[in-house]
C-alpha cells in the first residue's frame, strides 16, 4: 500500500474527511470530526490506528511492524510502519476496526 491508496481507501469510509489540523505533512482522517487515522507525508510510511487495548499489545506482539502509537495515547493506539510485512487487506481490516471504534461512538 502507498500513500495514494491509503488516502483513498480512508476517504471511501462513510463520512471521513481529510484534515491537516497540525502541520502540512500530517494527514489526519476523521469521521464524526474525531480522528480515526494519521499519516505523516514525509519519510516512510505509516499510519496510526486506535485499536482495543487488548488487541493493541497483542498486534505489537506479532507483527514487529506494529508499534505504540507515535505521540498517540499508546494504550489506545498503534503506529503500523507500512513497509510491505503486512498485507493490504489486514492494513484495510485494521483501518476500518479504528474508523468502527470512532463511528460508533456517534451521539455520545
Amino acid at each position: 500500500m502507498n500513500i495514494e491508496e491509503l488516502r483513498y481507501f480512508c476517504l471511501s469510509l462513510p463520512g471521513v474527511s481529510e484534515h491537516f489540523p497540525f502541520d502540512e505533512t500530517t494527514l489526519v482522517f476523521k469521521v464524526n470530526n474525531k480522528m480515526f487515522a494519521l499519516t505523516d507525508l514525509e519519510g516512510p510510511l505509516s499510519v496510526n490506528l486506535k485499536c482495543d487495548p487488548e488487541l493493541s499489545i497483542e498486534l505489537r506482539e506479532q507483527y514487529p511492524a506494529v508499534k505504540p502509537g507515535y505521540h498517540m495515547n499508546k494504550k489506545h493506539w498503534n503506529t503500523v510502519e507500512i513497509d510491505g510485512s503486512i498485507s493490504d487487506t489486514i492494513l484495510k481490516q485494521w483501518i476500518e476496526m479504528s474508523y468502527g471504534l470512532i463511528a460508533k461512538k456517534k451521539g455520545k
